[in-house]
């Protein structure tokens, strides 16, 4: 527990009365007016097709601003072009964001500036939460000297502490102590308000959070609204007040005006190419609850890359408790494909004794789909048991994140493409066409591409697994990759057994192999190693990525 700052005078009641009375005069029309969220979906996607345009603008800003700083030797000027760098990065990649911070507070500290050293401090406090370091902002924060703040610095300062302690608190989601850091949050958020000018966007911005917290929800609706309207708010202070706004509606059950004002700070977070960011990600859960899986499956997975390009700690986490549940309606959506399939070939087989034979095959590959559509499972299952682990394997999960779900999607439009085409081909009655079309199924070569794209990834993971994995082994038993070979057996189960996967049964499920088999390779490349048989596979898991 960390000790509260000292106590500002707040403001007396008069300050309070004109507040309502500037509120409630200024504020919007309680309810939307025909809010179309259609017209708003299809900007948004028209937004996302120019993803790559905004992030180019806002690396070519960058870029021009890291110019200017190589030509720059004045300190001064220096100073000015460390915080515009610092604010470009801020909400954009924590890596650089926690750079051009510390490069601020040690240029303030050699220019002998108390005021700048503690402003940088503020910065950095609010770089570290951004990030889910908490606990290493609030540190940060308390070693501040607040006497060497300006009023309006110091409400910065407060805010930046209470939004801390907010965040401490949606983490957290326990009952006890979230409720404690709620209420440690708000005194700062009331000195934050105390402190701030109340004809600028900041005072009305920390007036709305607080009211907010406090679940006063309906004067929080109409701080946000008044602010929105009153202020002409750049894109990335808008997003806060639209998401913010967003989550005020849902606790009152207006549902329609709260996607409204996600889908608005989702747009206006692509254009200021913000990636710290949760309107997208809280966009898809409405959506999913909507039913419009396809859409929120798009806008989570859009959500996850961002949250991995800042390296969000907590936004990952979040989104990855949601992501299970949005791709299992898909895996649904594909079941309910897969029995109207066999409805059809069921149908089939009732009007002639020659759809018998093709009935088998589809059944055939129903099966091996339901095997397939099984280890999805148990791979998001995993995705789901490896959330506590985030800090420790968020190279590799982010890798093989985005592997698996192309080649999720990929099968899944297979599937899709093969139901039409069997449909087509059975109500055409094209019994011939339909055979040939299940005989030219080439599973050997899908086996065969999954596998070479396997090895890619986690070639690319873990450059030197071969080149360490041989050093285990004695120079006569070294293996020897053919031409054009990226992992043989050998190395591909030795390879799944580093990923984590340590179970044979499982090993022999993915390379398809039986029990017994695996269990014989791992014999024979244990028996050929420099070290003792039990601890072959330990020093395999040092082997380090890149």
């Amino acid at each position: 527990m960390y000790p509260a700052p000292r106590i500002l005078i707040s403001v007396n009641k008069f300050c309070q009365i004109i507040l309502y009375l500037l509120i409630v005069s200024f504020a919007l029309p309680a309810k939307s007016e025909g809010v179309n969220t259609d017209s708003l979906l299809n900007e948004l996607e028209q937004t996302i097709l120019k993803r790559d345009y905004y992030y180019q603008q806002k690396l070519n800003r960058i870029f021009q601003l890291k110019q200017s700083l190589q030509n720059e030797a004045n300190q001064e000027s220096r100073y000015h072009l460390y915080f515009q760098l610092q604010e470009q990065y801020e909400s954009f990649n924590y890596d650089s964001a926690f750079h051009y911070t510390l490069q601020l507070y040690r240029l303030s500290r050699a220019m002998g500036r108390p005021d700048r050293i503690a402003i940088s401090k503020i910065k950095l406090g609010f770089v570290l939460l951004s990030s889910g370091l908490f606990k290493e902002a609030i540190d940060t924060l308390q070693t501040i000297d607040i006497q060497t703040l300006k009023s309006e610095q110091l409400g910065q300062y407060y805010a930046t502490l209470a939004r801390a302690y907010y965040d401490l608190a949606d983490y957290n989601k326990d009952g006890y102590y979230s409720e404690y850091y709620l209420q440690v949050g708000n005194r700062y958020q009331a000195k934050a308000c105390e402190l701030s000018n109340k004809n600028s966007s900041d005072y009305w911005m920390y007036e709305g959070l607080k009211q907010m917290k406090m679940r006063q929800y309906e004067q929080a609706k109409r701080v946000f609204r008044y602010a929105i309207q009153r202020f002409s708010l750049d894109e990335h202070a808008f997003a806060i007040a639209a998401s913010s706004l967003a989550y005020v509606h849902l606790q009152l059950k207006e549902t329609e005006n709260a996607m409204e004002m996600l889908i608005k700070a989702a747009i206006a977070d692509i254009k200021s190419s913000t990636k710290e960011t949760v309107a997208l990600r809280n966009l898809s859960q409405l959506l999913y609850e909507k039913g419009d899986v396809k859409t929120a499956y798009r806008y989570i997975k859009i959500a996850l890359d961002d949250a991995s390009y800042y390296n969000a700690r907590h936004r990952k986490i979040e989104i990855a408790s949601i992501l299970p549940i949005i791709e299992g309606e898909k895996l649904n959506t594909v079941e309910r494909q897969k029995r109207i399939i066999t409805g059809y070939a069921i149908a089939v087989s009732i009007l002639s004794l020659i759809a018998l034979t093709f009935l088998i095959i589809i059944f055939t590959q129903m099966k091996r789909l339901r095997r397939a559509q099984q280890q999805i499972q148990q791979a998001y299952q995993s995705l789901t048991q490896i959330n506590s682990k985030l800090q420790e394997a968020n190279k590799i999960k982010d890798e093989y994140i985005g592997y698996y779900f192309n080649v999720t999607s990929e099968y899944i439009d297979k599937l899709e493409k093969f139901q039409k085409d069997v449909h087509r081909k059975l109500v055409a009655g094209k019994v011939e066409e339909l055979k040939n079309m299940l005989s030219n199924v080439d599973l050997k070569k899908e086996k065969e591409e999954l596998y070479r794209n396997f090895d890619m990834v986690f070639l690319k993971l873990f450059p030197d697994f071969v080149v360490e994995f041989n050093k285990l082994l004695k120079e006569e038993h070294r293996i020897v990759l053919k031409e054009n070979e990226l992992l043989n057996t050998d190395l591909r189960i030795f390879a799944l057994i580093r990923m984590g996967i340590s179970d044979n049964e499982k090993i022999a499920n993915i390379l398809q192999y039986s029990v017994n088999t695996i269990y014989t390779y791992k014999t024979k490349i244990k028996n050929r190693s420099l070290v003792p048989n039990e601890k072959f596979e330990e020093y395999v898991m040092k082997i380090n990525s890149v």
